[in-house]
């Protein structure tokens, strides 16, 4: 789609095949990721396959439509826990909050892992988030409530760490990668307050079982 073309008022009828495209897609990506195509969104969203070529001219073009909006809510979480007074708390509810998101579209959390994927605009509230992130490491290793040698980067890791618990565990016992999430954070808390109760419990023999081969069979679906 040229420039002119995007900018140009759409007619009523393509501005609705437009917005069904979109929500098609916001669909697709968070319960299959973005590996899908633009014509699995135009199948879904009820289109003729030439109808989305003429909306958007490759999937990358949704992609930074769809998931601007979904960093800056990121963003807007992270900016609302550093509002919070109290540190612990303030990172703590960061991250459950933004794990949450993750576990509700594994498309963010693609976005999230991948900074190659996303044009300008993407890249731009990657930029505004990061900083927020150190900000909240930094005050929580400044009032002691941190182990001194965790670093913002650290955060990023265990956002990616928890995606396969999220696949694998997502049908068998979808909050169970809460009960990791707690473990993780009582490992950096540096305080006597002794160990924060599990909010999922393990998972039987056969549940792991269960789990661990969705995860396989997913990976082998996506190859």
């Amino acid at each position: 789609m040229t420039k002119a073309q995007s900018s140009r008022p759409l007619r009523k009828d393509a501005s609705l095949n437009r917005d069904r495209l979109l929500d098609a897609a916001r669909e697709l990506f968070a319960v299959k990721g973005l590996g899908v195509t633009l014509n699995d969104i135009a199948h879904h969203a009820g289109v003729g396959v030439g109808t989305a070529y003429r909306r958007f001219a490759n999937k990358e073009e949704i992609i930074d439509t769809l998931f601007e909006e979904r960093l800056q809510a990121v963003e807007t979480v992270a900016r609302e826990a550093l509002e919070e007074p109290d540190p612990w708390t303030a990172l703590t509810d960061y991250l459950k909050r933004a794990l949450a998101m993750q576990f509700g579209d594994r498309g963010l959390h693609q976005i999230l892992d991948d900074p190659t994927l996303g044009d300008a605009r993407i890249n731009d509230v990657r930029l505004r988030i990061a900083p927020l992130i150190v900000e909240l490491v930094g005050r929580a290793k400044d009032a002691g409530v941190v182990r001194e040698d965790f670093e913002p980067t650290d955060v990023t890791f265990i956002q990616s760490a928890m995606a396969p618990i999220m696949d694998s565990t997502r049908d068998v016992a979808p909050e169970v990668y809460q009960r990791y999430l707690t473990y993780f954070l009582d490992g950096i808390r540096n305080d006597d307050r002794g160990f924060t109760p599990l909010p999922a419990p393990a998972l039987s023999s056969e549940s792991t079982h269960s789990a661990m081969t969705r995860r396989r069979r997913s990976a082998a679906q996506r190859q």
